[in-house]
């Protein structure tokens, strides 16, 4: 994933808790704050160390940026997303965070009708 689509200042992941909207599920938290200005989407992840080492958080947040490059002609593109990766993420696989995500992503009517 490309730096552009990324969040990485600890300022910019704060204005997005505080001002954004936030929807969830038993294994994530989204937060979503509208960004008009912006051409594309971009993503924050959270992953605490409460699940598990640092190989399976870095699985987990490889999962999840290759489900939102794959739902990316998909999403609403004047947002920026921050995904907070609860403990049950840790045992599943890859079209299960995916599955997952496409929930709650829904839930938070950003992603599109089109799969």
């Amino acid at each position: 994933m490309r730096k552009e689509f990324r969040i990485k200042k600890n300022k910019e992941f704060q204005s997005v808790f505080k001002k954004g909207e936030s929807f969830a599920n038993r294994q994530f938290v989204i937060y979503k704050l509208e960004k008009v200005e912006q051409g594309h989407f971009r993503i924050g992840l959270s992953v605490s160390k409460k699940i598990g080492n640092a190989v399976k958080r870095n699985q987990i947040k490889r999962y999840v940026r290759q489900a939102f490059l794959e739902f990316e002609d998909q999403l609403e593109n004047k947002y920026d997303y921050v995904i907070i990766v609860r403990k049950p993420v840790a045992d599943m696989s890859f079209e299960e965070v995916k599955k997952s995500l496409t929930h709650v992503l829904k839930i938070a009517k950003v992603l599109s009708k089109k799969n």
